[in-house]
């Protein structure tokens, strides 16, 4: 795809399919059309649609379908949300769940245990049930509940996401809500910075989805960990906002990417010397 201003020079960003630099979309209410004017604008930069919670369950089922139509013909995979998830197994019907989920379109299904009782054993196999329906799986570590939240240490959050992501999950999603005061962020929603560290010493960055939901939790995120940081819970508005972040294109982030970072080139005579200079200048 052609973009305009192509002089402009950007720092490397991976292509879909993306293993890295993840965008996940969370998607409250949005229409038919309004989906149709956002790939329209913003289908390269997101890699995941969640449609948040239980919404789906309150949709016509042929919006669902045109929905996941629209947003596969553009190489984005769709997810219900974990509540939804969370919900069917408290009825025992994850089976009835998974055949409505192929039926409308969806390509992803979120597996979490934020909200009710499951042990992780129960989710491991609920897990394991999901893959061999076909699905793409993205599973969550953290709790709804502020004090269930609290209690889990850290320790405890990197032994989950191993096990998860050795049962074949795509990507496991660090719990921060909607209101990114959860998990990594405190009240808030400031950076728990050894809680963020801790995680990627015990498993690496690219396999964790951050819900970041605020604009300073993403920059800070980008900052310390780079534009391959994978983000969640991004409101659709916000889609193009933050990929000027991940590129360096907005003041938050342009010194880190085209200042803070020397680039070096050999440039001989006069004209070489004229450039240097007008590189110096640029540069004041």
């Amino acid at each position: 795809m052609d973009y305009a201003f192509p002089f402009i020079q950007k720092p490397p960003r991976s292509a879909k399919p993306r293993q890295n630099g993840v965008t996940m979309v969370l998607d409250k209410n949005l229409s038919v059309p309004e989906v149709e004017c956002l790939v329209q604008s913003a289908s390269d930069f997101i890699d995941l649609m969640k449609f948040g919670w239980c919404t789906c369950a309150i949709f016509q089922t042929d919006i669902i379908r045109q929905k996941c139509e629209i947003l596969r013909s553009h190489d984005i995979d769709v997810c219900p949300g974990g509540t939804l998830f969370e919900l069917a197994f408290l009825q025992g019907k994850i089976p009835q769940l998974l055949r409505e989920a192929r039926e409308l379109g969806f390509s992803c299904i979120e597996v979490s245990n934020g909200t009710i009782p499951m042990t992780e054993e129960q989710k491991l196999r609920c897990i394991k049930m999901v893959l061999d329906a076909g699905f793409k799986v993205v599973s969550e570590v953290g709790s709804k509940f502020v004090e269930e939240d609290l209690r889990l240490h850290v320790e405890q959050r990197i032994e989950q996401t191993r096990q998860e992501l050795k049962c074949g999950v795509w990507k496991v999603i660090v719990e921060a809500r909607e209101s990114g005061t959860f998990g990594i962020f405190d009240s808030k929603g400031k950076m728990r910075v050894d809680m963020l560290q801790s995680l990627i010493e015990g498993v690496g960055v690219d396999d964790l989805i951050f819900e970041a939901p605020i604009k300073q939790q993403q920059v800070e995120l980008i900052l310390r960990l780079g534009n391959g940081v994978n983000l969640g819970n991004i409101p659709p508005g916000e889609v193009i906002s933050l990929e000027t972040l991940r590129l360096g294109l907005r003041g938050d982030t342009l010194r880190h990417f085209h200042v803070l970072r020397p680039s070096i080139s050999v440039e001989l005579g006069p004209s070489g010397a004229l450039a240097a200079s007008d590189s110096d200048l640029r540069l004041q």
